[in-house]
This record gives C-alpha cells, sequence and structure tokens, in this order.
C-alpha cells in the first residue's frame, strides 16, 4: 500500500493509522517532505520514501514494491507560503494526472482512493438542501482549490474506465475541523464581534478531522470503486455556530462582507479562498446515504459535536456565555408563550 502526502496531516495520520493494522503487509509513505519526527515515530513500521509524485520515477516505487493500493492525499487547498497560485496547481492537477498515469500502467494496482472535497459542489442560492454524488455544481465553483479538485475527479473516472479492474473511489470530505486543526479556520472567530452576510444564514455540514482520517483509511481497505459524500450527522446555522462559539455575530451586506472582516480580524479575511468566501454565504449540505450503505463508514462525531471540539481546542474565551444566550431565549420564549396563552 502506498499514501501520499505523507509529512502533511492527513497522509501522515492515515499512515499512521494503517500500519496498527496487522492484515497490511507493507505500506510506503510518501512526500517531498520529510515527516515531523514525532509524526514518523507514530508511523511506526511504515516506510517513508522522499519522492515527487509529478517525476516519472514514482513509477520506480509503486513498481518496485509491487503496491495494490493507492491513497492519495497530497492534495492543497492553498499555494504554499510565499507560492503563487500555479504552484499549487502544479501539485495538486499535475502530480494527480502522473500519479495516476502510474497506476494505469502499473499492473499490481487493485484499489485507488483520493481525498477529494464537497468544495466541487460549490456554493449557491440554487443549490439543492443535501447534494447527492450524482448531482454537480449549479453554478461553477469560482474558488481555485475546488477547480483543481474537479479536475483530479476527472482524472479517476478517466483511470476507472481504461482500467475497470481498479476500484477507483473518490472521497468528498466535508469542511474539515478539530481541536489539531483548529489554526487552520478558528481566525474567523477569533475576533469578538464575527461578521456574517446579511440576509443569509448558511446551513453548515462539518467532518471531524478524526473521521477524515478514519474514512480515507477504511476506504483504503474497503472501498469497491465510486465517489462518496463524507460529513458528520446534522447540520448547523451559522448564526448558531457563531453563538456557540461565544462570539457576537454582525450582519454586513455580502459585498462589504470581506471589507468588514478585514478591519474586525486584520490580515485574517484576506487569506480566506473563494470556497471559503462562498461557503459563509451559503453553505452546503451532503447526503451520506450511500457512505454508510455502500462504503460502511459511520463517522464518531456529529457535525455539533465536531464543532464544539474545534472550539475546545481552539481555546477561545467567550465574549458571550452561550448558555446566558439560550437561557435567554428560553425566557423571552416563555414569556411569548404566556402572553399568548393570556390572549387566549
Amino acid at each position: 500500500m502506498l499514501v501520499t502526502g505523507a509529512s502533511r496531516f492527513f497522509g501522515g495520520n492515515v499512515v499512521a493509522r494503517l500500519a496498527q493494522d496487522p492484515s497490511i503487509e507493507r505500506i510506503i509513505a510518501v512526500d517531498t517532505m520529510t515527516p515531523a519526527r514525532e509524526l514518523q515515530r507514530r508511523m511506526g513500521r511504515a516506510e517513508f520514501v522522499r519522492a515527487d509524485i509529478r517525476n516519472p520515477l514514482i513509477r520506480k516505487v509503486i513498481d518496485g514494491g509491487a503496491v495494490d493500493t493507492v491513497v492519495h492525499a497530497a492534495v492543497l487547498a492553498r499555494p504554499p507560503a510565499g507560492a503563487a497560485r500555479a504552484v499549487m496547481k502544479d501539485l495538486n492537477v499535475l502530480g494527480a494526472m502522473q500519479l495516476f498515469a502510474v497506476c494505469q500502467k502499473a499492473p499490481t494496482v487493485r484499489r485507488v482512493v483520493v481525498r477529494s472535497s464537497s468544495a466541487v459542489y460549490g456554493c449557491s442560492a440554487k443549490d439543492p438542501a443535501k447534494f447527492t454524488e450524482e448531482m454537480s455544481a449549479r453554478t461553477p465553483p469560482r474558488g481555485a482549490f475546488a477547480r483543481d479538485m474537479i479536475e483530479i475527479e476527472g482524472f479517476v473516472r478517466g483511470l476507472a474506465r481504461r482500467r475497470p479492474d481498479i476500484a477507483a473511489s473518490i472521497l468528498r470530505l466535508a469542511p474539515i475541523v478539530g481541536p489539531r486543526l483548529a489554526s487552520r479556520g478558528v481566525q474567523y472567530l477569533r475576533s469578538p464581534i464575527t461578521p456574517t452576510v446579511f440576509g443569509r444564514d448558511a446551513r453548515i455540514q462539518l467532518l471531524h478531522e478524526e473521521d477524515a482520517v478514519a474514512a480515507l483509511a477504511h476506504a483504503a481497505l474497503a472501498a469497491g470503486g465510486g465517489t462518496y459524500n463524507i460529513a458528520g450527522d446534522g447540520a448547523l446555522a451559522l448564526s448558531q455556530a457563531v453563538r456557540r462559539a461565544g462570539r457576537i455575530e454582525l450582519p454586513v451586506p455580502f459585498a462589504l462582507f470581506r471589507t468588514a472582516g478585514r478591519v474586525l480580524m486584520g490580515p485574517v479575511m484576506r487569506e480566506f479562498s473563494g470556497e471559503q468566501l462562498d461557503y459563509f454565504h451559503f453553505g452546503c449540505g451532503l447526503d451520506t446515504t450511500r457512505m454508510r450503505a455502500e462504503l460502511g463508514f459511520v463517522p464518531r462525531w456529529t457535525t455539533v459535536q465536531a464543532f464544539d471540539d474545534f472550539i475546545g481546542g481552539a481555546a477561545l474565551r467567550p465574549v458571550v456565555d452561550p448558555g446566558w444566550i439560550d437561557a435567554a431565549e428560553n425566557k423571552l420564549l416563555g414569556l411569548l408563550g404566556a402572553g399568548t396563552g393570556a390572549q387566549q
């Protein structure tokens, strides 16, 4: 078995999880950078190979290791520090193209699992309450990451057509949160006052970081091919998420959303991707029936539990106690109910 992106969070943790399975004879972890010492320690018996999947020499690694399963977790959601968008596209799209070309020619490969994203569905006012795997974006995504994922998924489907004996699986992961990834998304909730889009209350569905790793590891052993939405049960309105984080919501017109964010959060909003901005505007819901029925995977964390664990890991100090807000709302509803009863 071979796993790409081994020096990064998802690839490295998938390797560490698979290394604990005695039924797997050999695990090869691949990346252009050496994993951190602690991550290498958790990888245990896995063999690390420093290699670039964009280089045709990756075929020597696959052929030499008689690899039967490839887990492609090495995708970037944003360009590396100080790099341009072209670098990100090169790593994502050209890297996947070269890797799948090698898989197509390798006679030993029988399963390919690819980490994708729900960003391929885009975010717009025309969206259904939940996307099924057969649906496509109602409005073409404008974010670079989403466009890369759409291209990569096309390569996977091409591989499946040319090598029907390979079980090629695409896992469309919902936005991922958790205590170890707190630094990636908590900036939006770092300010005491959190801007939201006026007139909108995005419906968000999340996936806990541990479930994301578990889903990739599970698919590496059991996926029979196809596309699967991966997300926790339930959903949160953005206003509920802001309140659960103990922040104060500030609704602003979408045209001013990024500007207001820069005023309140400094340079943070400037770094937000197109996918993130659209997500705060409309959100995205996923139908996970196929994940349970066909893939046989059930997340341990619901959307609400994943969000709460994310906030706990970020160590945010509430500006307003969420419990106080709940109590005030209940009291207000009680007064309204009493008033209605008096009129009757």
